[in-house]
């Protein structure tokens, strides 16, 4: 699908039915819709009653807070990929400096 052309799909997120129009796969659309339902359930059931744009912001709260935790877990990662390569580097170059 080229970044021009924009489907439309249909989905239930907190038992309302949404049209989101995008241009990313309709299956991706779908995961992505019963991702913020699933997350919208787990919170009312958490929770109790709470209105439902108050339980959207929760929602997209937490899936946030998701986000930069993984985003904090790959930046940790990648430093200690960079700490490792720059030690194997040195340990290779005093290697071959000593022979």
């Amino acid at each position: 699908m080229t970044d021009q052309s924009r489907e439309s799909v249909t989905v239930r997120i907190a038992g309302e039915e949404h049209t989101i129009r995008s241009s990313a796969e309709p299956e991706y659309t779908i995961r992505c819709a019963e991702y913020v339902d699933r997350r919208i359930h787990e919170i009312k059931k958490q929770i109790g009653l709470v209105e439902g744009h108050k339980l959207a912001i929760l929602a997209a709260l937490s899936i946030t807070d998701e986000f930069f935790q993984m985003q904090d877990m790959h930046d940790q990662g990648g430093s200690r990929i960079a700490e490792r390569v720059n030690a194997l580097a040195a340990r290779l170059e005093e290697a071959v400096s000593d022979s």
